[in-house]
């Protein structure tokens, strides 16, 4: 019922929106700039409760979906620092997908998301179900700065910082309260950001997972600021407090090609020469960390290859191989 009554707000919210007037009227343009953009989460909460019910559709003939909240390990931000609940820890969602009629102990997935301000989205559907079609059990956290759960995550943010220990907690928490969970068999994967959070997560817990997989993953705050515009720069200085040129120790402090001494997890990397978002140069210098460390790793970079930074989350041949790649990987330390 909860469901389709967000289905019918958010046909609703459409219909209005068409008949918004143009954006280059006065009144519009006095109206957009003083809006309250607490509003903009609402419609991103009504669009991720369509999405919860896409999930049921597309996975529920081999999954058991369930989604659960938990504490995590740091506290939420408050601008009041003494005030009431001051250093309680923050409560973030996270889904779990088992494969349906599950008897036995199995390995666990945790599948990050990516995005800055992102959230797990039903496209990676099909993925999920290939995770599932292998016997993993997977979680996916929405940790801080994730959307689609109310403005007080949303304005959690903390790239590179807290975020990485609410994956971790995610993980602590599967593998403490998920019966059929093999706590010795756990690998962690993801995308652009979610590769990120994968590299710095096995950084700082490298004996908590037993393999990796990075694709296109963010891997030098540093040097992602010198390749990108004035108007990205400025979306970090209000996660971080200033841009890279006012502090760059702390962008390198939140840089997983800094730790690289520190990954001892059996880890495979994927990037792609056209990657629009990741450019290859940032991972080309993740590697480079890598093998100067004296790390064992594995890596392939795509020359071309269709679809830039999705080009094998999308449904090609490529993008199947490549995925095939990933398992096979995946598989040898899991299974």
């Amino acid at each position: 019922m909860k469901s389709g009554i967000c289905l019918v707000l958010f046909l609703l919210a459409s219909t209005t929106f068409a008949q918004t007037p143009p954006t280059d009227s006065p009144a519009t343009s006095r109206a957009l700039e003083r809006h309250d953009e607490s509003m903009d989460r609402a419609f991103d909460d009504i669009d991720r409760d369509v999405d919860d019910v896409v999930w049921y559709f597309r996975l529920g003939d081999v999954a058991e979906i369930d989604k659960v909240r938990i504490a995590t390990s740091k506290p939420i931000r408050m601008k009041n620092a003494t005030g009431q609940g001051a250093g309680n820890p923050l409560i973030i969602p996270l889904y779990v997908f088992s494969p349906k009629n599950l008897k036995s102990k199995a390995p666990l997935l945790i599948f990050i998301h990516g995005g800055v301000h992102g959230r797990l989205e039903s496209t990676y559907a099909h993925i999920i179900r290939e995770a599932l079609g292998q016997g993993y059990i997977v979680v996916c956290p929405e940790y801080r700065g994730s959307i689609g759960h109310g403005n007080e995550l949303y304005e959690q943010i903390d790239y590179g910082g807290a975020e990485v220990d609410d994956v971790h907690d995610a993980r602590n928490w599967a593998v403490e309260n998920l019966p059929n969970v093999d706590a010795s068999r756990v690998g962690i994967m993801g995308w652009s950001h979610g590769g990120f959070q994968t590299l710095m997560n096995i950084a700082r817990w490298p004996n908590d997972y037993k393999v990796a997989y990075a694709g296109v993953p963010v891997s030098d705050l540093v040097q992602r600021m010198g390749y990108k515009s004035a108007g990205y720069r400025s979306t970090f200085e209000g996660f971080i407090g200033k841009q890279a040129e006012g502090d760059v120790m702390e962008y390198r402090r939140r840089s997983p090609v800094y730790y690289a001494d520190k990954i001892n997890t059996p880890l495979l990397i994927h990037t792609n020469t056209n990657d629009e978002d990741v450019n290859v140069l940032e991972v080309e210098h993740m590697i480079a960390a890598l093998k100067a460390a004296g790390k064992k790793f594995e890596y392939k970079i795509y020359e071309n290859a269709p679809g830039g930074h999705q080009f094998n989350r999308i449904d090609t041949k490529l993008a199947r191989d490549s995925r095939k790649e990933m398992w096979d990987f995946l598989g040898r330390h899991l299974k």
